[in-house]
């Protein structure tokens, strides 16, 4: 076989393959799923229908309450960082079925969580199955009028 058959061979092969990979593919999931923030998500009508979601926002202060007997953890998330002051807007209650949490959740950690919003004795309650917690910047920017490099 000459250099040139091996060549075509091997083209042929590969775009084979990448056809296949591209066609099987096709019906997957998307890659990325994105997530609203929690003022977007209460003024998005999908929300209240029942449908899975995802938002974004911080657990409130104080909020975390662990139920060891229910295996479930209920806390509220709020718009704003508790530790920034004003005015954060109402929280909403979460509660997910697990007592296993990521190990960045604490009171006003910034998460994302993600299941659907369901009907609750006091009020709509968002029922999570998946949350996940953003590592905290380690970096801050120096105070005006700071002299030191």
């Amino acid at each position: 076989m000459t250099k040139g058959v091996q060549i075509a061979l091997g083209a042929t092969a590969i775009a084979g393959l990448l056809g296949w990979y591209g066609a099987s593919n096709l019906d997957a999931a998307p890659a990325f799923t994105y997530y609203k923030s929690l003022e977007d998500f209460r003024a998005n009508p999908d929300a209240r229908s029942g449908a899975r979601s995802r938002f974004h926002g911080y657990v409130a202060a104080d909020s975390i309450q662990r139920d060891i007997d229910a295996m479930q953890v209920r806390f509220r998330v709020q718009n704003s960082p508790p530790h920034a002051g004003g005015d954060s807007g109402p929280p909403i209650e979460v509660v997910l079925e697990s007592l296993e949490t990521p190990d960045l959740f604490k009171d006003g950690a910034e998460v994302v969580v993600e299941g659907r919003l369901i009907a609750g004795d006091a009020g709509p309650v968002f029922e999570a199955d998946k949350i996940l917690a953003k590592c905290p910047s380690k970096f801050e920017a120096k105070p005006m009028g700071s002299t030191e490099s």
